[in-house]
């Protein structure tokens, strides 16, 4: 018994254990220092998708709204009404301009009408004028002859010279008035073109109120869910005002945001491996599609200035976009801001 106990008092456990341990975790240190020489990694990236806000192109109270919060809708679809009783009265108002500016150009049409036939009369009076200016000349130049034979008195021949002055006046006066007649109608037929321009003017202002009208009905600008809504009913909004988003449930990539010193083996159509932090058990790939041409600093609000004298080296990032492949397959538990650790070989 003695010896037996000796013996098993001599096995070396802690050499064989520690000697194990040792294997172990110089096989798994061995695996991990090769990955990282063989591979990129970054856990600086998210999911991605097309997040379009719906906006009112009009001013308006909102009547109703048809969706709630992460409702799922169609491209097209009613998502909100504003209230058009205001429109409904302007375009009556342009409605009732419209019919005023139509009564103008009647009006002013009969008055261009009225003075054409004028210009005739006028130029009747004209050829009377000058037929009756002729005659008197004649009858004038008749009695001279006569009075110089003197067969006729003084005063007869004054007649017939007062005759052809008068005649002469007259014939003058008729050209005045075919003068007057023809500047009024070009006085008219440039009333009847800016009537006309002002008509044209109306039906556009009534075009605008319906074309504004079709606006108070919001449709949905693409298919996928509505975020979180920021309007209720009977609220007033300007046009161009927020009022949800709706985020494009089908179409998915990511944006990983690379070290600039992991880029250089980055090149589009590469494989790369994509996991989830919200679904540790789930294996995506997907494929490099292109790199910013910028790095991320590029485009802050305040872009840093090297140039000054405390310059600090700080590595830079560069955006990588990466499509998820299969994506359809996983639409349903994608969201957009998840997440997402890259992996992808050198």
């Amino acid at each position: 018994m003695a010896q037996e106990k000796d013996t098993k008092k001599g096995f070396p456990v802690r050499p064989i254990i520690l000697g194990l341990v040792l294997v172990i975790g110089g096989y798994f240190g061995y695996k991990q220092i090769n990955f990282v020489f063989t591979h990129e990694t970054t856990d600086n990236a998210q999911i991605e998708s097309q997040i379009t806000p719906v906006l009112p192109r009009v001013s308006g109270y909102v009547k109703s709204i048809a969706v709630n919060d992460y409702d799922t809708v169609k491209a097209g679809e009613l998502v909100a009404e504003l209230d058009d009783a205001e429109l409904q009265t302007q375009l009556e108002a342009a409605k009732a301009e419209y019919d005023q500016a139509a009564v103008d150009i009647i009006n002013t049409k009969a008055s261009l009408i009225n003075a054409e036939i004028s210009l005739k009369v006028n130029k009747g009076n004209i050829d009377i004028s000058d037929v009756k200016s002729a005659q008197a000349l004649e009858d004038y130049n008749r009695n001279k002859s006569l009075y110089a034979a003197e067969a006729i008195t003084k005063k007869q021949l004054d007649d017939s010279r007062f005759a052809y002055e008068t005649a002469t006046k007259t014939l003058d006066n008729t050209h005045n008035d075919l003068g007057s007649a023809e500047s009024r109608i070009a006085v008219l037929q440039s009333a009847v073109k800016r009537a006309e321009a002002t008509m044209a003017v109306k039906q556009a202002a009534i075009d605008q109120i319906k074309l504004k009208l079709t606006y108070t009905k919001i449709f949905s600008p693409q298919a996928g869910k509505i975020g979180k809504k920021n309007v209720s009913e009977g609220q007033f909004v300007q046009a161009g005002t927020p009022l949800f988003s709706i985020v494009n449930d089908t179409t998915f990539w990511v944006v990983a945001n690379f070290k600039e010193s992991q880029i250089a083996s980055l090149t589009p159509n590469k494989q790369v491996e994509l996991r989830v932090d919200a679904y540790p058990d789930l294996k995506l790939t997907g494929t490099v599609s292109s790199l910013s041409d910028a790095t991320g600093a590029r485009f802050a609000l305040l872009p840093p200035d090297n140039s000054s004298g405390n310059f600090v080296k700080v590595t830079q990032r560069v955006p990588v976009k990466i499509w998820i492949d299969d994506v359809a397959k996983y639409k349903d538990i994608l969201r957009a801001g998840l997440s997402v650790y890259v992996v992808a070989v050198k």
